[in-house]
């Protein structure tokens, strides 16, 4: 996207909204620049009147004007701060807000090709660019200009031919700043894509600091980091650098017309051609004038990194989720919960083979429903369509005959209770986290659903019971307790669907029979999809369905795939002769 279309975005979108505070800030930029301008004017008068015609009835009116003029341009000035410190604090707000939102509503087709890091540098780094763009930038912009304008307009009606002479070498710096904003921007674009990948490879170390220490790998993590922030670095000098490059541009440029006016100037006061006020309220202007110039570069530059800056978060916000409800879909009504899968398809990507292809079965209503084979079968694959995490290729998924893709998702999602080997707990309590399953939910509700999945006993060990922080990731808990913890927020919930993928794999061998105890009484009038690799796990399952390479190999009862001496049975010897060896 073109610049000029982001930055007419940007205004569109991030200003906009605040048309009337902005209103109210350009009003005191008005104030400020005509206070600047006023300041200048009021030079002829101070040096004509006061100091070279000596009179004595204006010393008072002219210099009570000056402490008016300032007055008033500090006042307007702080009026300006603080209605944009307002405003920039909230476009930042509202963009992260609105940019969070739109990412919590992606697939996670979306998260599997986007680097956490790099959304998180878009959330934080990138929306503060934009709100120096928006409001330092536009501050900068509305400001200065409006006190050039006026301060020309002094300078011209002071000495027009002086002010002619005086703006000759003003304008060749326009073109190598322009320039100088198009390096910055492609700098700046460079730096954020670094920024973000060194958030997701300290995202990942600290969070996988167990398996960092365990291989020892401090030091190949440590070089990762030093190679990103040298490059990160190397990129900031180079932006500074770059801005810094306005500065001797703006500096040369205006010794050379301030040096042109003070002699040209002065040899026609000498000659009479103008009165020694009108000059010196011409050189005020001038000098004045040339703050806001090279303010004004500095601005460039910042508009320069927020379009970088806003072409990143806009290119996020641009991506459509790829699953998506149909206008006007109706909720999920269940009323018995059969799950059915006809002739299912799937591939993660347009390139990728196929992870199912031709899966058909029947999970009956109130029963439950084993999924078993090898690893990479696509068991939890058929796990998250049913939920539609992603949406399959071709073929149908029903809840009780009714198409999962013509549903609103909330009203799927709500009838699914999804229990999964990557136990989630948020930096929160005991009490949250369980409650999770369903927000609003009562003390004595929460504490029900941790009896049903034996959490209660050692919940209440805890340093603060159910109020206990459980820390990132639930690290303070084992990992059967994470897993009783996720199980107690599945019973909490209360679905017609149950969804357990792998559910007491942490489990000891005591634990996991109460737990299995625990859901079987959960599972009693639920339909239950279950995958587990401990086949004893299963035998008892209604059902058994038997996954190979994204087909259904064979499915029946436990005592049924034993007979037919299949994938399962196979499956099934190797497990049992690996526990008679032990």
């Amino acid at each position: 996207m073109k610049p000029s279309s982001l930055y007419r975005r940007l205004v569109r979108e991030a200003v906009t909204p605040y048309l009337g505070r902005f209103l109210l800030a350009g009003l005191c930029m008005v104030t400020v620049a005509a206070s600047t301008a006023a300041l200048a004017w009021l030079m002829d008068p101070v040096v004509s009147q006061v100091f070279v015609a000596k009179r004595a009835d204006l010393l008072w009116p002219v210099g009570l004007a000056v402490f008016a003029t300032f007055a008033i341009k500090g006042l307007a000035t702080y009026g300006q701060t603080l209605i944009m410190t307002r405003v920039g604090q909230t476009v930042l707000t509202d963009l992260q807000n609105r940019l969070f939102r739109h990412l919590l509503l992606m697939d996670l087709k979306f998260f599997a090709a986007h680097r956490t890091g790099a959304l998180v540098s878009r959330l934080t780094t990138d929306i503060n660019m934009m709100r120096l763009a928006v409001s330092t930038a536009l501050t900068g912009l509305g400001r200065e200009s409006l006190s050039i304008v006026l301060l020309v307009a002094v300078m011209f009606s002071k000495d027009w031919l002086l002010a002619s002479v005086a703006f000759i070498a003003f304008p060749a710096t326009v073109i190598p700043i322009s320039r100088l904003g198009r390096r910055l921007r492609k700098v700046t674009a460079n730096t954020q894509a670094q920024t973000g990948a060194l958030m997701t490879v300290l995202e990942q170390s600290l969070a996988g600091i167990r398996l960092v220490k365990a291989y020892r790998m401090e030091a190949y993590e440590t070089s990762r980091a030093e190679t990103l922030t040298h490059t990160i670095r190397t990129l900031i000098v180079k932006a500074e650098r770059v801005k810094a490059l306005a500065s001797p541009l703006m500096e040369t440029m205006g010794g050379v017309a301030v040096t042109v006016v003070i002699v040209y100037g002065g040899w026609r006061v000498i000659e009479g051609a103008t009165t020694a006020g009108a000059f010196f309220a011409f050189i005020t202007a001038l000098l004045s004038a040339y703050r806001p110039m090279k303010a004004l570069s500095n601005a460039n530059a910042a508009v320069n990194e927020g379009i970088a800056s806003a072409e990143r978060l806009f290119a996020v916000l641009d991506i459509a989720p790829g699953v998506q409800e149909k206008p006007a879909a109706p909720a999920l009504t269940v009323r018995r919960g059969e799950v059915k899968f006809e002739n299912v398809a799937f591939s993660y990507t347009d390139d990728d083979a196929e992870v199912l292809g031709g899966v058909s079965f029947t999970a009956a209503a109130g029963k439950t429903t084993a999924l078993v084979g090898p690893s990479g079968a696509g068991k939890t694959t058929i796990l998250n369509l049913i939920t539609r995490f992603y949406d399959v290729n071709s073929g149908a998924i029903a809840i009780d005959g009714v198409n999962v893709a013509d549903v609103s998702l909330a009203s799927l999602r709500d009838a699914i209770a999804l229990v999964s080997q990557d136990i989630v707990l948020f930096d929160d309590t005991v009490r949250a986290n369980i409650g999770y399953g369903r927000p609003g939910a009562t003390d004595a509700e929460v504490e029900e659903a941790a009896r049903a999945a034996l959490a209660h006993e050692f919940i209440m060990e805890l340093p603060q019971g159910y109020d206990t922080v459980v820390g990132e990731r639930g690290q303070s808990l084992s990992g059967g307790q994470r897993q009783r913890i996720a199980i107690a927020r599945a019973i909490l919930k209360n679905a017609p669907v149950l969804l357990l993928d792998e559910a007491t794999s942490a489990l000891d061998a005591e634990t996991e029979r109460q737990v299995q105890a625990a859901l079987g009484r959960l599972k009693q009038g639920r339909t239950t999809l279950v995958i587990a690799h401990r086949l004893s796990t299963v035998a008892s399952a209604d059902q058994i369905v038997v996954v190979d390479k994204g087909r259904i190999a064979e499915t029946g009862d436990h005592q049924a795939l034993i007979a037919a001496g299949g994938l399962y049975a196979h499956l099934h010897s190797l497990q049992f002769a690996g526990v008679a060896a032990d």
